[in-house]
């Protein structure tokens, strides 16, 4: 199994512990790709998985710029699109970092409304 998907599998295992329901893995559209889609709650969250072996968290910024949030974003607004029984809910965009061996998720890492 490649570094990604593994690191996508302990992320959803993550996003699952903290009570969240994973309803689309990933998703991807003509702007880009998200790795996981989750319910938590009444909110609708769009979380985008980084494993970095190399890395720490502070390099965050980097691997998660401006172009790569509207990616994410328009790629979101896709799915709303396609998915319109999440229509009206709440949206959240989340990261969840995996690198040294430790899981950190960052709640609400950016903003967008879509």
């Amino acid at each position: 199994m490649n570094k990604g998907r593994e690191g996508e599998n302990r992320a959803a295992a993550e996003a699952e512990a903290a009570g969240m329901r994973i309803v689309a893995r990933n998703v991807r559209s003509p702007a880009g790709e998200v790795d996981l889609i989750a319910l938590d709650g009444n909110t609708l969250v769009f979380i985008e998985v980084k494993t970095w072996s190399v890395y720490g968290i502070e390099s965050l910024s980097y691997g998660i710029n401006r172009k790569k949030q509207r990616r994410i974003i328009e790629t979101a607004k896709y799915f709303l699109s396609v998915h319109r029984e999440y229509n009206g809910m709440a949206v959240r965009f989340d990261v969840i970092f995996i690198g040294s061996g430790k899981i950190t998720r960052l709640e609400s890492a950016f903003t967008e409304c879509v």
